[in-house]
């Protein structure tokens, strides 16, 4: 699966995309989070705040209770803001 990265998530986690091999163990955007977050420091300081980052699967907004089974790419941002 590919996770890409946006706005201060990217600058946090370091990189703007990567390949992920997340365990069997994890099926939903917000273990995928969890997963993540437990990464390293800059993943932690990335998700320290689950609630405030919004996630899509192949391009599509997604909850975190979403499945992650047959997604290709997983995106996170944070909360936007329209004007």
């Amino acid at each position: 699966m590919k996770a890409v990265y946006f706005a201060w998530v990217r600058e946090r986690v370091g990189k703007a995309e990567e390949e992920l091999e997340p365990p069997s163990t994890v099926t939903t955007v917000g273990d995928l989070i969890a997963w993540l977050a437990a990464r390293g420091d800059g993943y932690a300081h990335a998700f320290e705040k689950p609630s405030t980052i919004r996630a899509a699967l192949d391009k599509v907004h997604a909850r975190h209770e979403a499945a992650l089974a047959g997604a290709a790419e997983v995106a996170f941002f944070p909360p936007m803001t329209g004007g």
